[in-house]
């Protein structure tokens, strides 16, 4: 995970909902055809996996197809090179592919039928074509063969609005609209993304340079062509994860309902139709009507949308109070990854969503996001860890101070003293505290309420127990030496050594705002430890060096003495434990 912006880190911490992509997140993003159906309902199995060309076609009981089912086949996988943007082709020992996952897979495709991309690219001239858009769900290219010709390929409901025919063995016949929404809804239900190929006559007059939807002719129905895509292994587990985090995940997709309700399903993000909404029913839908705001929670998979609607899906989510994190890889998603609280680009997208994104998942994983959530908490403990043992250590010198006015005795500190014991001691410890390993059980925690500010009432309580303990011990040694007899300076040589002692014992209270110091392990976080040992080392030494000792007016002490200060330090371990104790019986109960 690739953090653009720093706030970001803090806010996946907060995160309540996760609108993800499903192809390349959910899914590994490797198409494989895998069913070709053609008109008059003859269905193919296609082997082979990933992007390469070993495999072949058969019928659904495993022979293989008639010599004019071949001819058919052949057309339609000559239809699926020509409208192609991508390559694919076996050089160096291997397959070597680029361009987009389901062109690759169409190529492949058409390797196991014998064809030749390359060389059916080169016979045919381009005329112009129309790029597939996400708003659109098609894309059109116009070439010249033998014949001119249109080609399409796209959504099954966007093609068949283009076709007055389907292809049969002894030449069109009128489209059966319903056997062919039949057969998409019966292959998206088992979890494949279905894309439709259609063909026309192009007349030569209109063949010049053609790239306007309006000229798109009368088309003939080819077939359908059945993806693909397996889930990533670890997505269950992710998604597992997030359930225990108290954190919502939805699928937005623009795949066919069934297609996305079948792959909902196995995720168990999805049980019925009743939990996904479609594209369709979303335009009839004002997703600010706070009747229908009620009924938002039980959704989980939006299919069909368009990156409008993908927005729309973000601000609905926002009003309802959700701390949203937004994937998505594309231009336009760029208006939905600025209105998430966080946007998180995916690496194989395009450079406007990642400029637009807080965030970059470099390998496209849904877990690797999943990670990232874990990471933010992390970060924000440690945070609320050095702001706590900061501002306890510095309201324990306040109360110091006060008491010793408000008793009327010297300044327990000078002013060097203080700076030594703030920018030296404390600063090598709260330095080495934000290195601290995360606690076990983070991701079993609800988020934390998005209102929430990091002084908290754990914070506030926990800070002034602390501080006020430490201010206390402190004064109280300071108030017993001076009634005994003690100089000023050489009491305060007592002092300072107490407060380094205090400071290096609390800083393992902060390890952890919920478990016992004790059961914290020292090896999570060894530069901690490394910390507080050169912290009271350098100050033992400064007692002994007579440069240091003019300077901050320190004096060495018997290791009786320190012994005894430490003790006393250790007052401060009992009083946090006791506090740590008393707050997980109440919270227990």
């Amino acid at each position: 995970v690739i953090v653009r912006k720093l706030t970001a880190v803090e806010g996946l911490g907060s995160c309540t909902c996760i609108a993800s992509d499903k192809t390349g997140t959910l899914t590994v993003n490797r198409q494989t055809v895998r069913r070709i159906w053609l008109p008059e309902g003859v269905s193919y199995r296609v082997s082979g996996e990933g992007y390469a060309g070993a495999g072949e076609v058969s019928r659904s009981d495993g022979s293989l197809p008639a010599a004019v089912e071949s001819c058919r086949l052949r057309e339609l996988a000559l239809a699926g090179i020509l409208c192609n943007e991508a390559s694919l082709r076996f050089a160096f020992g291997e397959w070597l592919h680029q361009g987009d996952a389901m062109d690759v897979a169409l190529l492949a495709m058409a390797h196991k039928l014998g064809l030749d991309p390359e060389a059916e690219t080169d016979r045919h001239i381009v005329l112009g074509d129309i790029p597939f858009e996400s708003e659109q769900r098609y894309a059109a290219r116009f070439v010249r063969g033998e014949d001119s010709v249109c080609i399409v390929k796209g959504a099954v409901e966007q093609v068949i609005a283009f076709c007055d025919t389907m292809a049969g063995p002894d030449g069109p016949v009128p489209i059966d609209t319903l056997e062919v929404e039949g057969e998409t809804l019966r292959l998206g239900r088992e979890g494949y993304r279905v894309l439709a190929i259609a063909k026309g006559p192009l007349a030569t007059a209109e063949g010049q340079q053609t790239s306007a939807p309006e000229q798109v002719p009368r088309l003939t129905l080819l077939g359908l062509v059945a993806f693909i895509d397996p889930l990533r292994q670890d997505v269950h587990d992710a998604i597992d994860t997030c359930r225990q985090a108290g954190v919502r995940v939805v699928m937005v997709t623009g795949d066919h309902p069934a297609t996305a309700l079948g792959i909902a399903r196995e995720l168990g993000l999805a049980a019925s139709e009743a939990d996904m909404l479609t594209g369709k029913q979303l335009e009839l839908i004002k997703l600010d009507d706070p009747g229908w705001q009620q009924d938002f929670d039980r959704i989980s998979v939006f299919a069909r949308v368009t990156p409008l609607q993908k927005l729309m899906i973000v601000e609905a989510l926002n009003r309802q109070g959700h701390f949203t994190a937004v994937t998505g890889d594309g231009v336009n998603d760029a208006p939905a990854l600025r209105k998430a609280h966080i946007g998180v680009a995916m690496g194989t997208g395009t450079d406007v969503a990642k400029e637009t994104a807080s965030i970059i998942v470099a390998d496209d994983n849904f877990s690797s996001l999943v990670a990232g959530i874990e990471e933010g908490r992390f970060a924000y403990d440690n945070i609320r860890k050095v702001v706590y043992l900061l501002i306890s250590t510095g309201g324990a010198e306040i109360v110091l101070f006060s008491l010793a006015l408000v008793f009327g005795l010297p300044l327990p500190l000078l002013a060097v003293q203080l700076l030594w014991l703030n920018l030296v001691t404390n600063g090598i410890q709260d330095v080495a505290l934000a290195f601290e390993g995360g606690e076990p059980g983070v991701m079993s925690r609800q988020p934390r309420p998005t209102d929430e500010g990091l002084f908290n009432r754990l914070m506030v309580t926990q800070t002034l127990i602390s501080g006020l303990t430490m201010g206390a011990l402190a004064f109280s040694t300071w108030a017993w030496l001076l009634a005994q007899g003690m100089g000023v300076q050489e009491a305060r040589n007592f002092v300072l050594l107490l407060m380094v002692l205090l400071e290096n014992v609390h800083v393992f209270n902060c390890r952890s705002e919920r478990f016992s110091a004790f059961r914290v392990p020292l090896k999570r976080n060894r530069l901690l430890i490394g910390g507080v040992l050169i912290a009271q080392s350098l100050h033992i030494l400064v007692m002994q060096w007579p440069f240091m000792q003019r300077v901050l007016g320190v004096a060495p002490v018997t290791f009786s003495a320190w012994l005894s200060l430490l003790a006393l330090a250790g007052f401060l371990l009992v009083a946090m434990e006791i506090f740590k104790s008393l707050r997980r019986r109440s919270a227990a109960g």
